[in-house]
């Protein structure tokens, strides 16, 4: 490679929080220095008279979704957890999440469940990773309130087949929601044809925008389940943050390498040795999540932004029923965008294999557990789902023949502890009060 480039910084950490456009970056210094200088109304006018319409195009193109069905939040998670609750659950009623479900959004099903009284059941997996569309369409019926999904989960690369899971579901009386985060703006995110009520995502990943601003969509059937509680969600994002978001959806995107990239990264990881590839199911998006037998995830990551490359790191409690299963505590996640170059694949590959070749200086080793953690393992006739970790007991359904229906206490609790927006997961009491 040129050596002029080796300063470069290569930005492989969009799904944590993409390199924003410079004309997006230039709206959101120009109107946050407006509104210093001359206070929020005008900014506010600016964004209510201009901005606004502008944006609700954009994003109801971006989503295949009517134009004024979209709601600004300050994040996707934001959004879900002030809308969620208000659905008017009861007894009779079963929620339906999967293993790869985020732990805020975990947190508020959970809630939702104890406050109600209904169920949560977890769909399970098929042995390669993938959800078990057929358990989900020979368990299906009325009773099924909310179905709750992530396109792309935070921990890995897997593209949930959301599609196929709105067919299975449209005939039926149930809201399906689908979490967007990590799949807009690298993957095509149509609500029409995905047949969602609830499509929630970030604006700070793969679209590029400022941090604190997201969206909801919202289907003509969720806004009438609402219609007692209202739709308002109680934190906006601030003026100069809808500026710069409007201003990065401008931006035209080239769709085309991004998939190679991912590729090559995936490649350069299952080539390393010691490196455990961390991609379960058929179909993977930009998003590499891999982890080493001999090196720490956070060491690792810190290795390689001191060769200039940045990439990010995932921990288990981001999707608490998936990762404890398999015993990973930590890995490292690379995401590339359209905007990486061949050039950026390479340079990775290059400072893995100098981080590695390095390893022996000031890094621990990887704790035993983390070692060999092994595959998921499969159920007995009812496909593959994460083991629970030490602790708790088990959640998911089992075979179509057998318990489908997981009990109320069988899921465990997320509980929000000390830390920044920081969520652990505690075991939930067994039905006779016993830890």
């Amino acid at each position: 490679m040129p050596h002029g480039d080796r300063g470069r910084r290569v930005h492989l950490d969009t799904a944590g929080l993409g390199r924003m456009p410079a004309a997006a970056r230039a709206q959101l210094t120009e109107w946050t220095r407006h509104e210093d200088r001359h206070g929020p109304y005008e900014v506010d006018e600016h964004v209510h008279h201009v901005v606004r319409p502008e944006l609700d195009a954009r994003l109801a193109a971006l989503l295949g979704a009517p134009a004024g069905d979209t709601v600004l939040a300050t994040g996707a998670a934001d959004a879900f957890a002030a809308l969620v609750p208000r659905l008017a659950l009861g007894p009779g009623d079963r929620i339906w999440t999967t293993p790869y479900e985020g732990v805020a959004n975990l947190t508020v099903l959970t809630a939702l469940r104890d406050r109600a009284r209904c169920r949560l059941e977890i769909v399970p997996l098929r042995p390669d990773g993938d959800l078990d569309l057929e358990w989900m369409a020979a368990h299906i019926d009325d009773d099924v309130a909310l179905v709750s999904v992530a396109h792309v989960p935070a921990g890995c690369g897997i593209v949930t087949p959301v599609e196929d899971i709105g067919r299975i579901l449209a005939p039926h009386r149930c809201l399906y929601a689908v979490d967007a985060s990590y799949a807009v703006g690298q993957l095509p995110v149509d609500a029409g044809r995905i047949g969602c009520q609830l499509l929630t995502g970030d604006g700070w990943r793969f679209l590029r925008g400022p941090e604190s601003v997201g969206f909801a969509y919202l289907a003509p059937e969720l806004r009438q389940a609402l219609a007692p509680c209202g739709t308002a969600l109680p934190a906006l994002p601030e003026g100069a943050s809808v500026v710069a978001l409007n201003a990065a959806l401008a931006v035209p995107q080239d769709a085309g390498p991004a998939g190679g990239l991912a590729a090559v990264v995936r490649t350069a990881v299952q080539e390393t040795p010691g490196a455990e590839l961390i991609a379960p199911g058929r179909v993977q998006c930009g998003i590499v999540t891999f982890r080493h037998a001999e090196m720490p995830a956070g060491s690792l990551r810190r290795a390689l932004a001191a060769r200039g490359v940045v990439v990010g790191k995932t921990v288990a409690q981001q999707t608490p029923l998936y990762s404890p299963g398999r015993k990973a505590t930590a890995a490292v996640r690379v995401s590339v965008h359209h905007d990486n170059s061949a050039w950026d694949a390479a340079r990775f590959t290059e400072a893995l294999r100098e981080a590695l070749a390095g390893r022996g200086r000031g890094c621990h080793a990887v704790p035993t557990a983390v070692r060999a953690a092994p595959p998921a393992p499969a159920a007995a006739g009812g496909g593959a789902v994460a083991a629970p970790a030490a602790g708790l007991r088990a959640v998911c359904a089992g075979s179509a023949a057998g318990a489908g229906a997981v009990p109320a206490a069988g899921v465990p609790r997320p509980r929000r502890t000390a830390g920044r927006r920081h969520l652990a997961l505690v075991s939930a009491p067994a039905p006779d009060g016993t830890a």
